[in-house]
């Protein structure tokens, strides 16, 4: 007969609570609270704080919108000329912060960033308005520049070069990367600062653990 000593039995019990009450699978409980986000939030309820760091330990944080959830990670897209994209090419650790003001609710994620396909980065630029199309090639993202007058004369000159163009390319330097999720953590708050908080943990068979963390 298997044994199991009181502290797993306790931790299992903890599991099963959070798994009873919200469910086994994390992506598909932050999908749902997404969906929530979206009637309540006035602006971009897809907005997520992504965090980075380079060589030299030095983080950096930005907001970016996420366009795809799934078991696959969280996807979003950029130009990897810019700042994020130079600490991910170097460091591929990020992680994500939901935060839904309307609804109290928060959302952290830790993990591995992986650059998706270009198929489907081709894919995802083609559905763009034409006016972002051409800012993505306009902008030197994260570059400095002196006068307003550059960033509008190259925005000209990409009308310019793309006037008698039906379908403008994906320019080579923006891409899709996909945070692949090892860690969730859900918030909830609540009075006297007595927040809800529970985690998911990817186990190394890829399946989920869960525990309750002290407000």
């Amino acid at each position: 007969t298997l044994r199991i000593n009181k502290p797993f039995q306790k931790s299992l019990k903890n599991m099963h609570e959070i798994f009873d009450k919200y469910g086994t699978d994390p992506i598909i409980l932050l999908n749902q609270w997404l969906s929530e986000a979206e009637k309540s939030e006035p602006n971009d309820p897809e907005a997520v704080n992504l965090a980075t760091c380079n060589l030299n330990g030095q983080p950096s944080n930005r907001m970016v919108l996420i366009k795809d959830i799934s078991e696959k990670g969280l996807k979003f897209h950029t130009n990897s000329n810019s700042q994020k994209g130079e600490d991910l090419q170097k460091n591929d650790k990020a992680s994500m912060c939901f935060y839904w003001k309307s609804l109290r609710k928060q959302v952290r994620i830790e993990g591995h960033i992986e650059m998706i396909s270009a198929a489907e980065a081709d894919d995802y630029f083609a559905s763009r308005r034409r006016e972002r199309q051409i800012g993505a090639w306009a902008s030197n993202q994260s570059a400095s520049f002196q006068n307003w007058d550059d960033l509008e004369n190259a925005i000209k000159a990409t009308e310019d070069k793309f006037k008698d163009v039906d379908n403008i390319p994906r320019p080579p330097y923006w891409n899709g990367y996909r945070l692949a999720p090892q860690k969730i953590e859900f918030w909830i708050a609540h009075h006297d600062r007595l927040h809800t908080r529970f985690v998911y943990t990817k186990t190394k068979g890829g399946k989920w653990d869960a525990a309750w963390l002290y407000p």
